[in-house]
Order: C-alpha cells, then sequence, then structure tokens
C-alpha cells in the first residue's frame, strides 16, 4: 500500500481530511527549506507537496514565482532539491512527498533519470503541471513506464470545468490522489476558490478515481472546510505559506513561528 493510500485509510478512521502544504524547494535559501517543511510536519501537515524552481512557472501567480526566482539565485538546483527530500524522508519515513513541477526540469536529466532520481531521495509522485492528461495519453509510455520502475505515482490536475471525457481520462491515469483545480488561472492566495467542485467530485467517485484534492486559492480554514465537506479527501495550500516567508524573509524565527501557527490553523479545519 502506498504512502498516500495508507495516509487516506488513517485519516478516514479518524473523520478528518488531509492538509497538505507546498513550499518551493531552496526558498528562502536551500538551508533553511528543510526548516520550513519541518515546520509544516511539526505543526500538523499530513504530507508535502514541494516545487523544484524553475525559470517560468506558467501555472503559479507572482508569489510562487517570486520565490522561485530567490531560490534560484540563491543556488538552488534540481539535486540540492533532491538533497532536501532525501534528509525529510530519512526524518518522516511515512509522509508522502510529492513534487509538482514542469517538463523542462525533467527532460534535462532525461525522463529515465529523473525518476530514478526522484525515487532515490524518496519521492511518492510527480505531477508535472505543464503535462495535461491528453498530452500524456498521446506520449505517456516513456513516463508511465520511468514513473512504474520507480514506483512513484503519477498526478494529474482536474480543472472544475472538464468535460466528462476528460476526468475519465483523469480518473484513470492518476495515481496517488487527484489535484483537484478550484478555478481556472494561477495559484493564488489573494484569489479565492472559485467554482463548486462537488459535482466533480462525485464524478471522479463514479469513476473509482483516486481521491481528490483541492488546491488553488486555499488560504482560510474556512476554505479547507469546505473543501472537505464537499467531498475533496483535502485540501493543498501554497500562495498563503509561501507569501508569509516573503514577508518575514529578514526574521526567520519569527517566520517559522507564523508558519507553524497558520498551518496549525488550516490542519485543525480538517477534522469534521
Amino acid at each position: 500500500m502506498s504512502r498516500y493510500a495508507q495516509l487516506f485509510e488513517k485519516l478516514k478512521a479518524k473523520n478528518e481530511g488531509a492538509f497538505v502544504p507546498f513550499a518551493v524547494l531552496g526558498h528562502p535559501t536551500v538551508e533553511d527549506s528543510f526548516d520550513v517543511l519541518d515546520t509544516y510536519l511539526k505543526n500538523g501537515a499530513d504530507a508535502l507537496e514541494v516545487g523544484i524552481p524553475f525559470s517560468d512557472p506558467g501555472a503559479d501567480g507572482p508569489v510562487i514565482m517570486t520565490a522561485d526566482r530567490r531560490a534560484l539565485q540563491n543556488g538552488a538546483n534540481t539535486p540540492k532539491c533532491f538533497g532536501i527530500i532525501k534528509k525529510l524522508r530519512e526524518k518522516y519515513p511515512d509522509t508522502p512527498i510529492g513534487l509538482l513541477m514542469y517538463i523542462n526540469l525533467v527532460y534535462r536529466p532525461g525522463i529515465e533519470n529523473f525518476f530514478k532520481m526522484a525515487a532515490d531521495a524518496g519521492v511518492d509522485s510527480v505531477l508535472i503541471a505543464d503535462v495535461p492528461v491528453e498530452m500524456f495519453e498521446t506520449d505517456g509510455l516513456p513516463w508511465a513506464k520511468a514513473a512504474a520502475d520507480n514506483k512513484i505515482d503519477l498526478i494529474f490536475i482536474a480543472p472544475p470545468n472538464a468535460t466528462d471525457e476528460q476526468l475519465r481520462k483523469i480518473a484513470k491515469y492518476s495515481q496517488g490522489y487527484i489535484y483537484l483545480v478550484s478555478r481556472a488561472g494561477v495559484t493564488g492566495a489573494n484569489q479565492t476558490a472559485g467554482h463548486p467542485v462537488g459535482h466533480v467530485v462525485n464524478m471522479l467517485k463514479e469513476m473509482n478515481a483516486v481521491p481528490p484534492m483541492l488546491g488553488f486559492g486555499i488560504s482560510q480554514p474556512e476554505h479547507v472546510r469546505d473543501a472537505i465537506k464537499n467531498g475533496a479527501a483535502g485540501a493543498i495550500t501554497g500562495s498563503a505559506l509561501v507569501k508569509i516567508i516573503e514577508e518575514n524573509i529578514d526574521d526567520r524565527e519569527k517566520m517559522l513561528s507564523i508558519l507553524g501557527e497558520k498551518v496549525r490553523s488550516l490542519k485543525e479545519a480538517t477534522k469534521l
């Protein structure tokens, strides 16, 4: 049983949803990045979603784009990012850790090499934001083989306006969980969740899909609570947390304290 399956089973028994925070690896620095993620987990996060910084993160809004630039300027690269994940895996052997990233970062070392490096670091899943399920279906064999060979789940995004046919493909190919997007556009804490997602969740359940996790615009406890009430297995928060790091970049202890408090409040909202 995968770490995701174990997590969802455990939380279901406790009548809780999952709370998953996002962070850009290497932000604000390579050295501090581990402590940020460690703070998330110490304060109740159920799993982690992390991004390898990229120069052109098309699915992300200004907050995460700024974090990507800062991380790159501070020397973050793919090997260093995998080093952070490996250190986390050693401390948290049972916590699911997923990557959200962009296709160029996979092509650069080669698909097989990338997935092997990810597996060696302890990664559970990979979501490539600029590879929609349609592209995977037409050119998916090398991705599927590399992921399967390294026991890594492939995650796909389900938009709120997806057609029935798109949802069938997403349900067919997604492993671990499905990243359910609450609205069109890019990530951002200033843009709250938009479309009702209950109908999409119901359709995915009818298709026997893996559990959906709601992201984009999730910044407050009520957003998390509503996501779970609408049938999502949990919620993912990114920009709201990355913004806290940027606002407290010169005071590390204050930054970690505020992050811990925010994560606690968001996790508490998963308890039904």
